[in-house]
């Protein structure tokens, strides 16, 4: 099956919960029923955090929980795919239902709570992980007995041999005072704290919430310099509800997709502009089109990634996303993706 024919098949997912559709993606892609597509460019390639990316585009974290899929997800065709997220120990998170399309608005609601099955059986999978592009995992707190101080550091050694980046996630909506971590303090302390206990790690990104204050930005991004981080996801889910259309717009959670692509850009874009070079961003929220993965390069990102667009369109989405992106870099006159980072600050 090829990713396109793939593809054609997610109309008849919307009848389904969206929880339950997406164990089903996941276990079809296990079976190799996605099929594979690769966009070969040298335009594309990008080179950040020692690492090659063949290209910018990568899946987000919260699709692949468990790191089970990691291969087939590689054979999309995306440039690098990340993992999680994962805690020290198995999580339930919070009751279903709490994923909700959004059809209305190409949007998404979830309250899912970092269910994960923890640690231990992320390590057995990750390390059957591809070797064809970089792969992160995005490591998190549980909801009861957890400690950041302690958990993070232990969750980057377990990690640290066995993926190319950890993402501290310290901006998901559905743990309680987890965006509290944000924090300039608390955030050095946890930062600090890796690295006594990690010292070689690998490259670390802070993942931020949408909803951070514009003041509260300055302070972060300088917090995670000073903390030796080597960038920035901008940005997880928000809690704000811009006017919507779906009759599942008040559900509580963290709000996912299109709506979410002009607050992620711009929030991008301070970050860029206050990093002034000191940090790799990654610009995430609302990117269904070539068009949005090079504004949000030319905001400053060096690297994207999707979830969001990928549950509503499939597989096939992932190569015409790179067709786009190649022929709107020919289109603006750009010469390669590092060519156009930051080009618009």
């Amino acid at each position: 099956m090829t990713p396109e024919l793939a593809s054609a098949l997610i109309p008849l997912m919307r009848w389904i919960d969206p929880e339950t559709a997406h164990g089903l993606a996941l276990h079809a892609l296990r079976l190799g029923l996605a099929g594979s597509a690769s966009v070969v460019d040298p335009a594309l390639e990008v080179h950040a955090m020692g690492l090659r990316f063949a290209n910018p585009l990568g899946l987000a974290a919260g699709f692949d929980k468990n790191a089970v899929a990691l291969k087939p997800l590689a054979r999309l065709g995306f440039g690098f795919v990340e993992a999680g997220t994962v805690t020290p120990r198995p999580q339930a998170g919070n009751p279903r239902p709490r994923v909700f399309r959004l059809v209305e608005d190409h949007a998404a609601i979830n309250r899912l709570g970092f269910n994960n099955a923890g640690l231990d059986v992320f390590l057995a999978n990750i390390a059957r992980r591809p070797t064809s592009l970089p792969v992160g995992g995005n490591i998190g707190i549980n909801k009861e007995g957890a400690d950041p101080e302690r958990d993070y550091p232990l969750l980057v050694q377990a990690l640290a041999r066995k993926v190319d980046y950890i993402v501290v996630n310290v901006s998901s909506p559905n743990t309680p005072g987890l965006r509290d971590l944000q924090g300039e303090a608390r955030l050095r302390s946890i930062l600090a704290a890796i690295h006594e206990s990690v010292p070689n790690h690998p490259p670390l990104l802070v993942k931020l919430a949408p909803d951070l204050a514009v003041d509260g930005l300055e302070a972060v991004v300088e917090a995670a310099i000073a903390g030796g981080a080597a960038g920035l996801i901008v940005s997880n889910t928000t809690i704000a509800r811009p006017k919507l259309k779906s009759p599942h717009a008040t559900q509580a959670g963290g709000l996912s997709g299109a709506p979410l692509f002009g607050p992620s850009t711009e929030m991008l874009r301070r970050a860029a502009r206050l990093a002034g070079g000191r940090l790799v961003l990654v610009g995430v929220g609302g990117v269904s089109s070539g068009a949005d993965i090079l504004t949000k390069i030319k905001a400053g990102a060096s690297l994207v990634q999707l979830y969001t667009a990928l549950a509503f369109e499939g597989p096939g989405l992932i190569p015409r996303l790179l067709h786009e992106l190649r022929n709107e870099l020919a289109r603006e006159g750009f010469v390669s993706i590092e060519a156009a980072i930051g080009a618009d600050l």
